[in-house]
């Protein structure tokens, strides 16, 4: 999966990025306050992606 579609599928359900570091940038969801950070590689696989969402709280990338 490209992490552009899933930092846009991220950013699209209201969650915001709160720092970017040096290997991650790091993702809240404000409804509840979890943060999670996504790695800054240019493709991830299909289950990691699968996890971010699901501690972020949202419905995960069709």
């Amino acid at each position: 999966m490209k992490r552009r579609d899933l930092v846009k599928h991220i950013m699209d359900s209201g969650c915001i990025l709160l720092r970017e570091g040096g290997k991650y940038s790091v993702f809240q969801n404000p409804a509840t306050q979890m943060e999670v950070p996504v790695t800054r590689h240019p493709e991830m696989a299909d289950f990691a992606a699968k996890k971010i969402c699901k501690q972020l709280g949202i419905p995960p990338l069709s």
